[in-house]
């Protein structure tokens, strides 16, 4: 029998993974969103190290998950590898990789929300909160092509993107960890 949490957090052995390791990333990415989102824009440099460090541990969470996935492993493997290259670029050369960040992450969230839309449209019969993650899904692809779309990018803008971006992938992973969590009940009352 599989147990289901989310199309992309499945585990084939019945039991499904620590829920509360989502709940940790999810209460971390929403922290690290008000953090950002109080920041006064001032230096490029400040602001390319803020969003270097945010995409290292966007990098690192995306492998974590990977072990919990059985499903989309590739696009986890990419983005993951992809975050971490743009966050050590961001640390490195903060000036000129200023824009490409603004870029990056206007796809990312672009790309993020569609997929987060598609998971919550497919699997709301199983997902009892699949409407606030339709909504985190239209936000971010929303905030995805703005930032695309937007010829002038600034540090403000950019603070803005990475911190709502922050702040819906953390309600994503808290939601996610509750789904899970309502799952493990569920399949202990199954058992009993």
């Amino acid at each position: 029998m599989t147990t289901t949490a989310t199309p992309d957090v499945q585990d084939t052995t019945g039991k499904l993974g620590p829920w509360w390791l989502f709940l940790i990333t999810g209460i971390a990415w929403t922290i690290i969103a008000f953090v950002l989102l109080a920041l006064k824009p001032g230096a490029v440099t400040m602001i390319s190290f803020l969003v270097g460090f945010v995409l290292i541990f966007a990098g690192i969470n995306e492998l974590i998950s990977l072990s919990y996935a059985l499903s989309w492993k590739w696009l986890h493997v990419i983005f993951g590898v992809t975050f971490i290259l743009a966050g050590l670029m961001a640390l490195l050369q903060p000036f000129q990789t200023f824009g490409v960040l603004a870029l990056l992450i206007g796809w990312y969230l672009l790309f993020k929300g569609l997929f987060t839309t598609i998971v919550s449209i497919v699997e709301h019969r199983s997902i009892s909160l699949w409407g606030l993650l339709l909504a985190c899904g239209i936000v971010e692809m929303a905030i995805g092509v703005w930032a695309i779309g937007y010829p002038g990018r600034s540090a403000w803008l950019l603070i803005i993107w990475v911190g709502i971006g922050a702040l819906l992938r953390g309600i994503t992973e808290i939601i996610t960890a509750f789904e899970l969590h309502h799952r493990k009940g569920q399949a202990a009352l199954a058992v009993a």
